[in-house]
């Protein structure tokens, strides 16, 4: 009887396509989702030192929302290091300007900062409408309020 603990090697993990429709979901909420997913801890094979994730395709990132009063409130800031060089954004006006990146910022946040985080990060694709080209891999439409 063999004991062992069966780990996932780079070349055995099927990966799959998966779609998200972020109309109307709360942005945490769909980010936890979506980094669980692509972390592939929704898997029985997961390996913590492994990338056992699926693709990730989020579209009407427009549509996404805030509870309470965060809308207002929330803001995304960087840094340039020079003096003067911080730079601060509010939530409205990222969402006007660019929501796909809202979006990403929040997955990737919750995405391990390592080499093995960035390799799961780019398995991420988010859209702001309702078309995306990844319609020849047959992403599989999940729903995520269950």
């Amino acid at each position: 009887m063999n004991k062992s603990t069966q780990y996932a090697k780079k070349g055995e993990v099927e990966r799959h396509w998966v779609l998200v429709d972020a109309d109307g979901a709360t942005l945490g909420r769909l980010a936890t989702k979506v980094a669980t997913i692509l972390r592939g801890k929704n898997k029985p094979q997961y390996t913590p030192n492994a990338d056992t994730g699926d693709f990730v395709v989020v579209i009407n990132a427009d549509k996404v929302k805030l509870t309470g009063t965060k809308a207002e409130h929330k803001s995304y800031w960087r840094y340039s290091g020079w003096l003067g060089g911080l730079k601060t954004e509010s939530f409205k006006e990222a969402m006007a300007k660019h929501p796909e990146r809202v979006i990403e910022h929040a997955i990737k946040g919750m995405l391990p900062k390592t080499t093995l985080g960035r390799q799961q990060g780019m398995k991420l694709k988010v859209y702001a409408g309702p078309e995306h080209p990844h319609a020849a891999q047959n992403p599989v439409k999940i729903d995520l309020e269950a």
